[in-house]
């Protein structure tokens, strides 16, 4: 589980990082430059809800425990 979310978490700084690097390159037209940006941005959203649901499927089968504050304190 520790591999699948540091695996899910370098691929959403690498779209972050990638929509960044298409933001700043100086491409020939901005409709190219924004679709690649958007995509790139869009894929970041899909990793992080793939993230998220992944987090929630190991919580329900007890693969992960919660820990921290108690409820109601």
């Amino acid at each position: 589980m520790t591999y699948l979310v540091a695996l899910a978490f370098l691929a959403i700084l690498a779209s972050l990082a990638s929509a960044l690097f298409f933001m700043l390159k100086d491409g020939s037209g901005d409709k190219a430059k924004t679709s690649k940006m958007a995509r790139a941005l869009a894929f970041r959203v899909g990793f992080s809800i793939v993230l998220f649901v992944c987090i929630l499927i190991a919580w329900k089968m007890g693969y992960i425990q919660p820990t921290g504050i108690p409820a109601g304190k």
